[in-house]
């Protein structure tokens, strides 16, 4: 009884709370919520996400994810390479922020969550193996490389294309330098200085806090945000105020337009066959228009983005004017600063002269709802949730492993897998998008001394009265700053050494983290494809290698032992032929087994023995057996022996099962390969005395 009551509650394995342990817990837990905070804003703007649903992210997923999972330091939550790869695939099927957006998000924890539940009942642990570990590495590398690169705009002030392949936006970005905003790009460069100068001369202050308290007290001060709302009838001269109406009508239109997509493909699915494929050839014609329609706004956009306005004094009571820099008369007053124009809604202009911040975040408890899940839905995010549940998963069980490396604690992946799966889940039933464990907040949690998993309820504990209280605090905290903390966030994961240490261990390891790095990097945004790349590359790998085993000819050496003949140059012996194969014997290598054997066979045409070594066999199939047989009958037409050395009991027990030790002899199986090879020998010796004696003339 008492070891199901430790399944089903596994947290009550810890140690029983005193005084010690709830302080202790209580520090750690306060220190991870002061780096949790802005980490999980910055990163829901990295999935895509108003900045509020990384705080609903960081409540139950947290608690749920400590209390069912097997690390007592596994910090669960938002983080950057989870982030990303929702943000990848979710902006080929919404806009990002929209509310759409959100509940594709949501939908996307719950079936993360579910995949990984479902892998920790089954014990299906063992599974993220097939992620290799040069998989991982290559793929992390990239991930983070894209991952800093794709902050890049919000550093430096100016806008990036997220529409098409991410190296294009990229490019994009170098292309509008000349629209830096250097307000912006003082906040990024700033808040980087104090998180490196932080950790470097005051370590145990929390350089991301410093950098946000700082960044934001000086924003409100210096009124970095400066936005303003007119009528479009207050801009001049006229073709400009046309101009921006035209392209807010053709933003709506785009709108309905993606609308009526949606309703069309969702009603084929349900539709009989006739009328969903005419369905469906709507929902087509209605992309094509949808498509022009997107390439006419990129194109408004980009002269709309060189549009400043400048304010003019206006007789009266009249409304100020706002006039376009390019029509201002020579020598015109004007005031204040040069309006940039951020976006039209009912024929109002919104106007801003100053950089950008976080803004309103809603205060209160995120609404417990059952996720929107439709089987259109499901269809098209369960490829990007069974990525995300295997690389988050991936990521969650090595940072634990690490920690428990420290602490000598006992992890059970599965159990891991339950945790991570149950707090997705919770997760999604609170509004938030996919997490997983985090390697810097679990540090922080283990240097803070936290002992238990309580330190991560104390943690959500306290992004709890965050959201209850404190949101106004960070309206004017710069996006700036919460790039900032990106990027130095996964500064740290970019290793190229442990590229190259895969490399020097095996090439094919190398091979395969280095396709994988390239591969996510040429096919991002869609970073899942990259990773399954990897994986299939390193399968593919593992088969060749095992389908082409190390296989040795063996020789005396002088000190008596038996080495690899063309290695060390030694002469084999004519009378018997002795291979080592070093690779269980399966149906995709026996060709190669035979093959190896019969060349053998040919480079000793006088030997009558031929011995395999098999110390390397741990276990054999049924195409094995079957070519172990078929390989005894054919040299025993030819008058040659097969011999096998070094048999392990689990390979002699399936010979045994099947027979194939009487077909080969048991006389001619041996557990040693100095044994065999000593009988052998005076075999050959034995039947050599008996040839002299048949050549001796009768007397």
């Amino acid at each position: 009884m008492n070891l199901l009551l430790l399944r089903l509650f596994p947290f009550m394995r810890w140690q029983r709370p005193n005084r010690d342990i709830l302080k202790a817990d209580l520090s750690a837990g306060l220190a991870v919520a002061l780096v949790l905070v802005p980490q999980s804003m910055a990163y829901a703007a990295l999935a895509g996400l108003p900045p509020v649903y990384g705080l609903y992210a960081s409540l139950l997923p947290v608690i749920v994810a400590a209390l069912w999972g097997s690390s007592n330091h596994l910090a669960t939550g938002p983080v950057a390479v989870v982030s990303l790869l929702t943000a990848t695939a979710l902006i080929p099927l919404a806009s990002p922020g929209s509310g759409e957006f959100i509940a594709l998000a949501i939908v996307l924890a719950f079936l993360v969550g579910l995949i990984q539940l479902s892998m920790g009942l089954l014990r299906m642990g063992a599974l993220v193996s097939f992620i290799s570990h040069p998989v991982i590495v290559g793929f992390t590398n990239a991930a983070a490389l894209i991952i800093g690169l794709s902050q890049l705009n919000k550093l430096l002030g100016v806008p990036i294309d997220t529409s098409g392949h991410f190296m294009v936006g990229l490019w994009g970005v170098f292309t509008e330098l000349t629209r830096l905003h250097w307000g912006t790009l003082a906040f990024g460069v700033g808040a980087i200085l104090i998180m490196v100068g932080t950790k470097r001369f005051v370590p145990k202050v929390p350089g991301v806090l410093a950098a946000v308290v700082i960044a934001t007290a000086l924003s409100w001060a210096l009124g970095f945000e400066r936005k303003a709302e007119i009528g479009l009838a207050q801009v001049a001269p006229s073709a400009v105020a046309e101009q921006l109406a035209d392209w807010a009508e053709l933003k709506i239109r785009a709108g309905e337009i993606d609308t009526k997509v949606r309703e069309r493909s969702a009603a084929a699915e349900e539709a009989e066959p006739v009328e969903a494929a005419a369905l469906r050839y709507e929902a087509e014609l209605l992309r094509i228009e949808a498509q022009v329609a997107e390439n006419q706004i990129k194109a408004m956009q980009k002269e709309i983005r060189d549009l400043r306005l400048r304010e003019i004094d206006t007789d009266g009571d009249e409304p100020p004017r706002f006039v376009a820099e390019h029509a201002l008369e020579p020598g015109q007053d004007t005031k204040g600063p040069a309006w940039r124009v951020d976006g039209i809604e009912n024929a109002t202009a919104k106007l801003n002269a100053g950089g950008k911040v976080v803004g309103s975040i809603p205060a209160g408890l995120p609404a417990l709802t059952m996720p929107d899940l439709s089987l259109t839905t499901i269809a098209a995010l369960f490829t990007a949730a069974f990525v995300i549940a295997l690389v988050g998963f991936t990521e969650a069980i090595a940072i634990a492993r690490a920690i428990a490396g420290r602490t000598g604690q006992r992890l059970n992946p599965n159990q891991e897998l339950i945790g991570q799966g149950l707090g997705n889940l919770a997760g999604s039933f609170s509004q938030a998008y996919p997490v997983s464990g985090s390697f810097s907040r679990s540090a922080v949690n283990l240097n803070s001394g936290g002992r238990t998993g309580l330190s991560s309820v104390f943690t959500a504990l306290l992004i709890l009265l965050v959201l209850l209280f404190l949101t106004p605090l960070f309206y004017h905290l710069p996006e700036a700053v919460l790039a900032a903390i990106i990027i130095m966030a996964v500064i740290g994961l970019i290793n190229f050494k442990a590229i190259h240490h895969a490399w020097l261990a095996s090439r094919h390891d190398g091979i395969a983290a280095i396709v994988t790095f390239v591969a996510t990097l040429a096919v991002a945004p869609s970073l899942d494809i990259g990773i399954l790349i990897g994986v299939g590359l390193a399968v593919g790998l593992f088969l060749y290698r095992t389908m082409r085993p190390r296989v040795s000819e063996l020789a005396r050496f002088s000190d008596g032992t038996l080495r690899e003949a063309q290695r060390y140059g030694l002469k084999a012996s004519e009378d018997i032929g002795l291979l080592r194969f070093d690779r269980s014997l399966y149906f995709a290598n026996v060709p190669y087994f035979e093959d190896a054997v019969l060349e053998l066979a040919a480079r000793h045409p006088n030997a009558k023995y031929l011995i395999v070594v098999t110390k390397g066999i741990n276990e054999i199939d049924a195409s094995g057996e079957e070519v172990i047989h078929s390989l005894v009958d054919r040299l025993k037409a030819r008058g040659v022996t097969l011999v096998f050395a070094g048999l392990k009991a689990q390979v002699l027990e399936v010979m045994e099962r099947t027979g194939l030790d009487e077909v080969i002899g048991k006389e001619n199986i041996f557990r040693s390969t100095d044994a065999s090879v000593a009988a052998v020998q005076a075999r050959v010796e034995s039947e050599k005395e008996k040839e002299k004696e048949k050549e001796k003339p009768e007397e």
